[in-house]
């Protein structure tokens, strides 16, 4: 372990406060600092939003969609109520849900509009968290028969509220002596939902499994079952469970099948974006070689005095170890600080901004979600600290090895 005596902590702290005559090296320590500051706090800030982005999308999918979907390779199940109750049976499983998702078009006083469709059983609808304790108006006590949720941007788009009526054309004609004729029925807003997710609360209307039956002509009949498991850590073992009790007549797909381009690329995104930005740490780093390199140049006659009054190399060499160091030292906290809050407060950042700008910065339409989720993940603020500290230690090394073995003799010689 490397021990400085007071004579080096002294040295080094003067060589940290430039005089005016080194005003400019003083600016490189002051830009190679910001730097390191601005690289560790941009580090922990982009990981954390990236963290908040895969925790909110993995919740919102799975609270909406369960942790895996079980489809017939046939088309529409039949039976479907024998199958969910033998995988009920399966361990690791929580609970099991029959749903029918199609498109539609929906009418009400605003203009038309594309949407999805999903029946689900009124039992569903309040077994979800998701959406059972985010209803913002009315309530799922008369959810069933001809009654729908709807999302709040989709109420929004249609102009409709609580208790009015829209109605829903199907994509499946009727025949009639004229051709195919449309066919649509109306139905009645109980309850409006907000998510918090933008295709669910703009595009996704509710009903109960046996009006949805009916509307899309499935009688006794479904597209999926949603299966819950205890554990998302169980999924894997729970999925190989229902193929071999079905004896491969199902197919079974996870959340992350399903939504594997969210996931791959928020992957992908999320290493990407560390690299580049430790290259900015370890750009910012290099800042402290040259700041170094011209302090030693300039301090040549104090190492020669230094070391005829006694100082080995080893305590130059610790001396400008530890001004280097300082500064990776020192941006490195502030960039942890500065990091930390404002990844903890970066929605309430976003708000201010947006009202002193006047612009939208985080469109739900582009980013899915309505707010800016950020987690930080402390075990990656460690590896990103460690690895500031790491780089501004290795960039001290070369220009202190210079200067200690600066010759004294041929130093004072040319002063």
């Amino acid at each position: 372990m490397m021990i400085f005596s007071p004579f080096e902590r002294m040295m080094a702290l003067r060589y940290l406060r430039a005089r005016r005559q080194e005003g400019f090296i003083s600016i490189i320590t002051f830009i190679s600092l910001l730097g390191i500051m601005l690289g560790v706090a941009t580090l922990i800030i982009v990981m954390s939003v990236m963290n908040g982005f895969r925790a909110e999308l993995y919740q919102q999918v799975i609270g909406l969609n369960g942790h895996m979907n079980v489809f017939s390779y046939q088309g529409p199940m039949t039976e479907y109520e024998d199958v969910a109750a033998r995988i009920r049976q399966l361990p690791g499983v929580v609970n099991v849900n029959a749903s029918i998702e199609g498109q539609g078009l929906v009418t009400g006083r605003g203009s038309p509009r594309g949407v999805m469709v999903r029946g689900i059983t009124p039992d569903a609808f309040r077994t979800k968290p998701i959406l059972s304790t985010h209803i913002i108006k009315g309530g799922l006590e008369e959810f069933g028969g001809t009654n729908v949720a709807i999302g709040y941007r989709l109420a929004s788009m249609l102009g409709a509220n609580v208790g009015d009526t829209i109605t829903l054309i199907s994509p499946q004609g009727r025949a009639s002596a004229f051709g195919m004729s449309p066919r649509y029925a109306t139905f009645t807003i109980v309850a409006i939902y907000n998510v918090g997710m933008y295709t669910f609360d703009a595009n996704y209307i509710f009903m109960p499994l046996d009006t949805a039956q009916a509307f899309y002509r499935l009688t006794d009949r479904v597209n999926a079952l949603e299966v819950f498991a205890k554990s998302i850590d169980d999924i894997s073992a729970v999925k190989r469970e229902i193929v071999e009790s079905e004896q491969g007549a199902v197919r079974v797909l996870d959340w992350k099948e399903q939504n594997a381009s969210f996931t791959n690329a928020l992957e992908v995104e999320k290493n990407t974006m560390f690299l580049i930005l430790s290259l900015m740490t370890g750009i910012a780093s290099l800042n402290i070689i040259s700041g170094l390199y011209m302090l030693v140049s300039s301090k040549s006659r104090d190492i020669a005095i230094m070391r005829t009054m006694g100082a080995t190399r080893g305590m130059v060499l610790r001396i400008f170890v530890m001004t280097g160091a300082s500064i990776g030292i020192i941006g490195t906290l502030l960039g942890l600080g500065l990091g930390i809050a404002f990844a903890e407060n970066i929605d309430a950042i976003k708000q201010l901004l947006e009202k002193m700008s006047g612009a939208e910065l985080f469109s739900a339409e582009i980013y899915f979600f309505t707010r800016l989720p950020a987690i930080v993940n402390y075990s990656e603020v460690t590896q990103v600290t460690l690895m500031a500290l790491s780089l501004s230690f290795l960039a001290t090394l070369y220009p202190a090895w210079r200067a200690s073995k600066l010759d004294p003799v041929e130093a004072l010689r040319y002063e």
